[in-house]
């Protein structure tokens, strides 16, 4: 293996404490590598990944459509903004690596098909699955009641978002009323957008001020105003938060709640058009490599060990829909 044994070194406190855990499903861009103050994580970033691969496993092979096992390959769709570690581009800035493309391609690997991926702005990854551009997107989707009427899922990880502050600044935040009065910046059209909106409605039905909303399409955008104090934080996915954290060592982790919002547990999935015939292959692929420890392997790899599921669930509980 090309990554360094000293791989969760620097982001090892963040995950046994539960920082580092599944996000929400950002139009994110954390370009760690351009940061001046970025600190050494242990993790290999260069173009040299030496990916762990798997094999083909016929009876989970024969799962998959006829016409795609014919074409032979599994055309995946993955957000082409960075966002460490989960997708994000190499040190030559060209080769995309991370744990959505080494899972995806333990995924194809396991169905016998060529991974093919295509990376495409958040929204467009919907769009491909709809006009089935896409067989698959392993991208940090949240499973969402409103999702689960267009598309199938097959969870493969949990699923938190962060407050990410500035360095000292001291603050926690559990609920609603910390945010009160609060400039917090967002990604818009995300699941942590549709929370912090519901949190801020409701402080303003419990008489409190409700959330100033800041929005930032690239997740590195953030970054300047949070050191100047013109936000008071940023939610975002807890994985890119905590590396950012790692690897800058300019903000710390106020708080951490489900991606899903309220008692329910968020899950993070492989995606595909409903009725695809597909979500059953991808479900049954990673349970396969769950048993095999590959899975496994890859969360250790990049510092994601805290956000393991035991098992692939299919189309389990969402992120509710937002009440009328």
């Amino acid at each position: 293996m090309s990554v360094r044994r000293s791989i969760t070194l620097a982001i090892a406190t963040l995950t046994a404490t539960g920082l580092l855990t599944a996000c929400g499903n950002p139009d994110a861009s954390t370009d760690v590598a351009a940061s001046k103050d970025k600190k050494d994580t242990g993790i290999n970033t260069s173009p040299d990944q030496d990916r762990l691969r798997g094999k083909k496993v016929d009876a989970i092979a024969g799962l998959v459509p006829e016409e795609i096992r014919k074409r032979g390959t599994l055309k995946v769709g993955a957000s082409a903004d960075a966002v460490p570690p989960l997708g994000f581009y190499a040190t030559d800035d060209k080769t995309r690596i991370g744990s959505e493309i080494d899972i995806a391609t333990l995924v194809a690997d396991t169905l016998g098909l060529k991974p093919e991926f295509e990376q495409v702005s958040w929204e467009n990854l919907f769009v491909g699955l709809d006009s089935s551009k896409f067989d698959a997107v392993l991208s940090n989707v949240t499973v969402t009641e409103e999702r689960k009427e267009k598309y199938d899922f097959a969870t493969y990880r949990l699923d938190n978002i962060a407050f990410e502050a500035k360095k000292g600044s001291g603050w926690k935040v559990n609920g609603p009323a910390d945010v009160a009065g609060k400039t917090i910046s967002v990604s818009s059209g995300t699941n942590q957008e549709k929370i912090l909106v519901e949190w801020s409605e409701e402080n303003v039905r419990a008489g409190r001020k409700p959330v100033e909303i800041k929005y930032f399409q690239k997740e590195n955008d953030y970054y300047l105003p949070l050191q100047s104090g013109r936000i008071d934080a940023h939610l975002g996915p807890s994985p890119s938060a905590a590396y950012h954290v790692a690897t800058a060592g300019q903000s710390e982790i106020a708080g951490q709640i489900s991606g899903a919002g309220g008692d329910l547990q968020g899950k993070i999935a492989a995606t595909t058009k409903k009725d695809s015939g597909l979500v059953e292959a991808y479900a049954a692929a990673i349970d396969h490599i769950i048993e095999d420890g590959s899975y496994g392997k890859v969360l250790e790899r990049w510092g994601l060990t805290g956000e393991a599921v035991e098992k692939s669930e299919i189309n389990p509980p969402g992120l509710p829909k937002t009440k009328s």
